[in-house]
């Protein structure tokens, strides 16, 4: 079996979906399916929908298969191949999900942290390409980050993934799941932008945000952007706010590690547009310190695609090394 009549399968785990994607060595998607993996059903339920949607993804393609890679929300145990997440994934710890897909495609299985996943992604085929070293932003539901270094994924201790997204920026900030109050995530993921729109709103009935059905239980994150789209005041202010905190976030990690590239994406970031003034105007004021001008802040050019690609990439890393 050669790379050339070959594919790679990346899986894309989340807490509401499921993607599985054919992946040519080279990078290119072949094919990809979704489907709900509804996650409080547990992995009894979760895992044969995973294997079904490998089945439809290889027949589709048509090629044997020459590894198989998981990108998955986290806490993992890389070393034995499980998943331990009672947060986004209720019911699935300690879950092995590596053995059962390995004995049933008969190929190497890479496990992967989505957030690493999709770096891996965005460096092989996206924005990251052709860098050094890229460090990946992820704003959405919660924050995820990740640093890729020649193509390999930066681990911490004992393999582990670094939560970059839990830095501290504000110790008077909101109370956050991971033990710290105002660390990253606690401020610029949707939930806490919603939040911070529910407490604005108490005291400017005037704002779009107060038109909003079921204001302020149904508020999100998008009702905020929307709202400056249409030159709300406060829901600029909230806007600003964020893209505050986002600069102070970047400015850590430039301050840290000074990669060449860094990535950005996620569902906050498609509003990215009306942040990205401010937020490369602050960058400004650091290069005083380190070369950040040098520094190429970009959006993903893979979207939601990434975790599929870092998934396939990983598989193949794991297929090459095992040869």
């Amino acid at each position: 079996m050669t790379p050339e009549n070959t594919i790679l399968i990346g899986i894309d785990i989340g807490g509401t979906n499921v993607r599985a994607g054919a992946v040519s060595p080279q990078g290119d998607l072949l094919f990809r399916e979704d489907a709900l993996i509804e996650a409080a059903r547990g992995p009894d339920y979760g895992l044969p929908v995973i294997i079904d949607l490998v089945d439809t993804v290889i027949a589709q393609a048509g090629q044997p298969v020459l590894a198989l890679g998981i990108g998955s929300t986290g806490p993992l145990d890389r070393e034995h191949g499980c998943i331990q997440n009672p947060y986004t994934l209720p019911g699935w710890e300690n879950v092995d999900i590596v053995s059962p897909l390995r004995q049933r495609f008969g190929v190497p299985v890479a496990l992967e942290n989505d957030a690493d996943a999709a770096a891996l992604g965005e460096a092989w085929v996206g924005a990251g390409r052709g860098f050094g070293s890229m460090v990946m932003v992820t704003i959405g539901t919660g924050v995820g980050f990740a640093l890729i270094k020649d193509g390999v994924i930066h681990r911490g201790i004992g393999g582990e993934h670094p939560e970059g997204g839990h830095i501290l920026i504000d110790p008077s900030g909101p109370a956050c799941y991971c033990g710290a109050n105002g660390c990253l995530e606690s401020l610029v993921a949707g939930p806490a932008i919603a939040a911070f729109a529910r407490e604005a709103v108490k005291s400017h009935p005037e704002s779009f945000l107060a038109r909003i059905p079921d204001t302020p239980e149904k508020l999100e994150a998008k009702h905020v952007f929307d709202g400056a789209r249409q030159g709300d005041s406060i829901c600029i202010g909230l806007v600003d706010q964020t893209a505050d905190y986002i600069v102070r976030g970047l400015i850590s990690i430039l301050m840290m590690i000074l990669p060449d590239a860094v990535v950005l994406t996620g569902g906050v970031l498609r509003s990215f547009d009306l942040m990205e003034e401010r937020i490369r105007a602050a960058l400004e004021h650091v290069n005083v310190i380190i070369p950040a001008g040098k520094v190429h802040i970009q959006l993903s050019k893979t979207g939601q695609q990434a975790g599929l690609f870092g998934a396939a990439r990983a598989a193949q890393l794991l297929q090459e090394k095992e040869a």
